[in-house]
């Protein structure tokens, strides 16, 4: 594998650390995570740090109904682990999110696929395949979207993404990412919100393909 040259925020290592990150970005942390030796470094930093504040904390008595609210959020989507295990292209936690199978490839058009991993109030998780060449239609954004590279790369206004890199964009950002040639370009893709396309045509299929 090729360097990797595009990180994770410190400040977002430490909300996974925390366990406060949405699920569909805790599952694009966690397997950026299995494949840089940097990020893993700086997360188990942030993890040293939180589990010394546990040792020195005092104990603090809840409520009960503090305490039911709390075990009643065993039964959210846990924050997954950055497990190193790979089968393929795919690290650990997207084997995970896929629940160990292969993935199920619905079409978009223009040869572009998608595999909803997870999607809720909250998110989305999913993987994308782009086939050498093709163009991702011009688009900004709701809300935040992570997209780390398993397969090919990609490039796009911001710069050029090759596996393991992760891209990071929010509001501000307009792109149109086009893959690379030379083999498909795999994506896992993180996002809180609807993507806001330009063109009239992914705007009409966009409730059809929930992206």
């Amino acid at each position: 594998m090729s360097a990797i040259n595009h990180h994770v925020p410190d400040a977002m290592l430490a909300a996974y650390a925390a366990g406060t990150l949405p699920y569909a970005f805790a599952v694009a942390v966690a397997s950026h995570v299995s494949l840089c030796a940097q990020c893993r470094v700086a997360l188990e930093a942030h993890q040293a740090v939180g589990g010394a504040v546990l040792e020195t904390a005092d104990a603090v008595a809840v409520s009960s109904s503090l305490k039911d609210s709390i075990l009643a959020r065993l039964d959210d989507p846990f924050t997954p682990e950055p497990v190193y295990e790979r089968s393929g292209i795919y690290p650990g936690p997207v084997i995970e999110a896929m629940q160990r199978r292969a993935p199920k490839w619905k079409k978009l058009g223009m040869g572009v696929r998608q595999d909803i991993l997870s999607a809720d109030a909250h998110g989305s998780v999913r993987l994308l395949y782009i086939p050498p060449g093709q163009a991702v239609p011009d688009h900004s954004h709701n809300g935040l979207e992570m997209t780390l590279v398993l397969q090919g790369s990609f490039s796009d206004a911001t710069g050029h993404f090759g596996v393991g890199d992760i891209e990071i964009a929010d509001e501000t950002l307009e792109h149109t990412p086009v893959a690379d040639q030379g083999d498909a370009c795999i994506c896992l893709a993180a996002t809180d919100a609807r993507l806001r396309f330009n063109a009239l045509m992914p705007r009409l299929l966009q409730p059809l393909f929930r992206i």
